[in-house]
């Protein structure tokens, strides 16, 4: 995807060397490492691709974990939309989300179970400050007011079913009934004459049949009986167990009298992303968002997530504690998810949900790799791996290389640093113009940093602020 006509091109102020700040997770002073840049400003694709190569940012910073040296490696990890099941956990953040706002029930005490799983994780472990105050750039954009009424969805697909079931299990039972009285399965022609009384076969009655023909008879008829049944049970216990999808639970109306109304509203928000709107991008368009979760008139949790040309990026999530009973975490995650899903209606390579970083050294973070099916990113050739077949190595080693192809190398490493771009002194150039106009010590070494870490498609469109 081209950047589209009118927007800015990304400007970034790459920092030299490596950060070493205190780690949010194990709490080691100066363990954690990464390389970090100032976007200025920053397109979609550019975004991307980034965080295609394990960047995220936060706020205008966008940084990268330094994986084989960091304290607790940091794996980027996407979830499958398309494919994606709610766990049984997901489910009953969703059944007490309903409980509350239908009911007014609730339970304070018990979420253990269930982390609150805010991904302002991942930006807080850099202390930077999250805005309080949401900076809102463009008009209210209405998303979903009403969740799932669960028992009366099941009850409808119970009655749905019944009448025809049972009107092909009564018409087999009669069929089964009819067979047992001895009739044959084929009509037998009547002669209209009727023999005089003793003499000759009443031909008004079947003719005799061996008991021994009648019970192969009768055994053959069962069998049939029963292939109806079970064929009869295949097609309809489909509908029955057919496992409920997120949007099952969240979509649906709440009853006239609900205790409580959830509000989600979605707002443009300001972000170092520029904004874009082509005719053949989803009805939002791509950008930054802050998506608000109002319960009844009071705002309770603000989300913010970037739309980007292949996925859904969370950023982060900050919220009331006084409403942390109800896994706002878990449930702004889930609603993320069946969003993606909409998108993807409309525009079809639209289709991962991006979380951030998993963890695996950190057991609090592991949350995560239960939003099935989703791949962690490899950090030394960037190809996205099952994260099935990453977890037995991460037991084994904090830092893995996910890849099994030993000889398969990252395919955007720098090739030619002369094509990167520059802009020096509200120019644009090459490199190799840069070079030859540089006043002072060659910075060909931070450089070549950075045009390693971002990669060669990167380099080429990014522009590398020097002064």
């Amino acid at each position: 995807m081209a950047a589209a006509s009118g927007t800015s091109p990304t400007i970034v102020e790459y920092f030299e060397g490596e950060d070493f700040y205190r780690c949010g997770y194990c709490k080691n002073e100066t363990g954690s490492r990464s390389n970090g840049m100032w976007a200025h400003s920053m397109t979609v694709q550019d975004y991307q691709d980034l965080i295609d190569r394990g960047w995220r940012r936060s706020g205008k910073y966008v940084y990268k974990p330094v994986m084989n040296q960091t304290c607790c490696p940091q794996y980027t990890i996407r979830c499958r939309p398309l494919h994606f099941q709610p766990s049984k956990s997901h489910k009953k953040v969703l059944k007490k989300m309903f409980k509350f706002l239908s009911k007014g029930e609730f339970s304070k005490g018990n979420n253990e179970e269930e982390p609150m799983d805010s991904q302002m994780d991942d930006a807080g472990m850099h202390d930077f400050t999250l805005k309080s105050k949401l900076d809102i750039k463009s008009d209210q954009r209405p998303f979903s007011e009403d969740c799932h009424e669960i028992k009366e969805s099941k009850m409808k697909e119970k009655e749905d079913l019944e009448p025809k079931e049972t009107k092909m299990l009564n018409q087999a039972h009669a069929k089964q009934e009819k067979l047992g009285s001895g009739e044959p399965s084929s009509s037998v022609k009547v002669v209209p004459s009727t023999p005089k009384p003793g003499k000759g076969a009443d031909l008004s009655k079947p003719p005799c049949r061996k008991a021994k023909d009648i019970r192969k008879e009768r055994k053959r008829q069962k069998l049939i009986l029963k292939s109806q049944t079970d064929q009869v049970q295949h097609e309809e216990k489909p509908k029955l167990n057919q496992p409920k999808s997120i949007e099952d639970f969240i979509f649906d109306t709440l009853p006239d009298k609900s205790a409580h109304q959830l509000e989600f509203t979605r707002f443009l928000c300001s972000s170092p992303l520029e904004a874009e709107n082509p005719p053949n991008g989803p009805d939002c368009g791509y950008g930054s968002f802050h998506q608000q979760y109002w319960l009844d008139g009071k705002i309770i949790a603000v989300g913010v997530i970037d739309v980007l040309p292949y996925c859904v990026s969370s950023v982060y999530l900050y919220y009331d504690p006084d409403y942390a009973f109800l896994s706002l975490g878990v449930y702004s995650a889930l609603r993320e998810i069946a969003f993606t899903r909409e998108l993807h209606e409309k525009t079809s390579q639209l289709s991962y949900y991006y979380m951030g970083f998993y963890i695996h050294s950190c057991p609090k973070m592991r949350y995560k790799g239960q939003y099935r099916p989703s791949d962690l990113l490899c950090p030394e050739t960037y190809v996205w791996v099952p994260i099935e077949q990453c977890l037995p190595a991460l037991e084994n080693s904090k830092y893995c290389r996910f890849n099994q192809d030993t000889k398969a190398v990252d395919e955007e490493r720098i090739k030619e640093l002369d094509r990167l771009r520059v802009l020096y002194k509200r120019t644009i150039m090459p490199y190799n113009i840069y070079k030859k106009r540089q006043k002072g010590p060659s910075d060909e070494a931070i450089v070549q940093q950075y045009a390693d870490l971002v990669g060669q498609t990167c380099s080429e469109r990014m522009l590398l602020f020097r002064s």
